[in-house]
């Protein structure tokens, strides 16, 4: 990938459209739910105390990317 078609992850999630968001939100939430958390402060805790929650959480996203924009995920 040149230096020229690479963007941030983040800068990526931005651009999606609303109906994309909210499929990455789905499957985002399908793992969360199954963590007993009441708010933000709460969750973020838990993911961040977690590695491999934070590798299925990439991993979730990652794969979205790949599938539904055809990305190239470089990190490192």
């Amino acid at each position: 990938m040149s230096y020229r078609q690479f963007r941030p992850v983040p800068q990526i999630l931005l651009e999606l459209p609303p109906a994309e968001q909210q499929k990455l939100y789905e499957e985002v939430m399908a793992i969360l739910k199954r963590l007993d958390w009441t708010d933000v402060v709460q969750l973020t805790a838990l993911v961040m105390g977690n590695a491999s929650l934070q590798q299925k959480l990439a991993g979730v996203v990652m794969n979205y990317l790949s599938r539904e924009l055809n990305a190239k995920i470089q990190h490192g």
